[in-house]
């Protein structure tokens, strides 16, 4: 059952002119000259529409900067004050969320080390109880939509009805381009599952490195995400955390300017029905392969029966091992990958095993619902 939560957009809320919000400044308030100085070149782009900093930093281990505190929150502030932006920081706990308050702070958000844990957030949900503030959700470390929702639910039934989700990637341990794997489908999925819930992408944590921040961002604006949060930092190679992920303001403003803003919709009637025909295509394409995979799951039952009535065992290495080979061949040639093509027959294996299993041990499995 998909969670039913009353929203408003946060875009709304910030007085956002177009379909997409964008949020950038330092990953952590350092000094105060570096956040005034940084958040007034971010707002001299005019296309920032909120300042973010990093108050308290959640860190792996204990020797690393871990923010300045309450102080940062002032600095944030007065930049506030100078560009007549609204502000963002991350809180961790209770007492974040009543120091954000007591100075002026517009949007909050929870960090993806906080989400992972129920309790954390909801202590903040708990200090939240009776405040309109929008505030935004990063998805958990680990690749678990559920607690993405859980914490997403928490907020929300403290009242607060202004809730955005924020992608920033997933931690993995396979080597990959990006600092945290950004698993497209799992924001996709959320936004299925929630269609009113604004996401925004932030590309820096994704990244890991300021080259492909601009790749990132591109892939999530054409996927529809509601806004982008990338950090900006006036020294980036001096900053105290995150150095590599960081883009000077004017760096940022080229890459705000190269990005293409598509929309989801258009008034255009020959491209709405031409769109119509290939989606009718697609339906009917979805339909066949539905039909082609129960034939499949059919043969595969009674190659099932044939091995239960000579004694054959159910997983044969070698003959997988050649189907997996020459599909592979077969999907290069018809331009689709290597990582597509495994996906899909791992999952096919691993259901047609499963069938097999089923009829081979059907007396079994029958005996095991007479008993119950």
């Amino acid at each position: 059952m998909n969670p039913e939560l009353p929203l408003s957009p946060i875009k709304e809320t910030l007085k956002v002119k177009g379909d997409h919000l964008i949020i950038s400044g330092p990953c952590s308030a350092e000094t105060r000259d570096q956040v005034v100085n940084t958040c007034q070149q971010v707002a001299d782009t005019g296309k920032v529409h909120a300042l973010r900093a990093g108050i308290w930093k959640p860190r792996t281990r204990p020797n690393s900067f871990e923010g300045v505190g309450e102080e940062g929150l002032r600095w944030l502030a007065e930049a506030k004050e100078i560009t007549g932006l609204p502000i963002t920081t991350e809180v961790a706990k209770g007492e974040h969320v009543e120091l954000c308050l007591k100075h002026g702070v517009d949007v909050l958000w929870i960090g993806a080390r906080t989400t992972v844990n129920p309790f954390s957030v909801q202590e903040i949900a708990d200090a939240l109880k009776g405040i309109d503030i929008p505030v935004m959700v990063k998805n958990p470390i680990n690749p678990d939509l559920q607690l993405w929702i859980g914490a997403l639910e928490r907020v929300s039934h403290a009242g607060i009805t202004k809730l955005a989700a924020i992608h920033r990637g997933f931690s993995s341990y396979a080597q990959t381009p990006f600092r945290n794997e950004p698993m497209w489908q799992l924001p996709v999925q959320l936004k299925t599952m929630l269609p009113e819930i604004e996401i925004i992408c932030d590309p820096s944590h994704i990244a890991g490195s300021r080259d492909i921040i601009p790749l990132i961002a591109q892939k999530a604006l054409d996927l529809d995400m509601d806004g982008l949060m990338i950090e900006s930092h006036i020294q980036p190679k001096l900053a105290l955390s995150d150095a590599k992920q960081q883009v000077k303001p004017n760096a940022l403003d080229r890459i705000l300017s190269e990005l293409v803003f598509r929309k989801p919709n258009t008034v255009d009637a020959d491209f709405k029905n031409h769109l119509e025909d290939l989606r009718g295509m697609i339906d009917e394409l979805d339909e066949n392969i539905i039909q082609q995979f129960a034939t499949r799951m059919n043969i595969a039952e009674q190659i099932g029966l044939y091995k239960k009535d000579n004694a054959v065992t159910i997983l044969q290495v070698n003959r997988w091992s050649e189907i997996v080979q020459d599909r592979i061949t077969m999907g290069k040639a018809l331009g689709l990958t290597d990582k597509f093509i495994n996906k899909l027959l791992n999952i096919i294996h691993e259901e047609s095993i499963e069938r097999q299993n089923r009829v081979m041990n059907a007396e079994q499995f029958a005996e095991k619902v007479e008993k119950k």
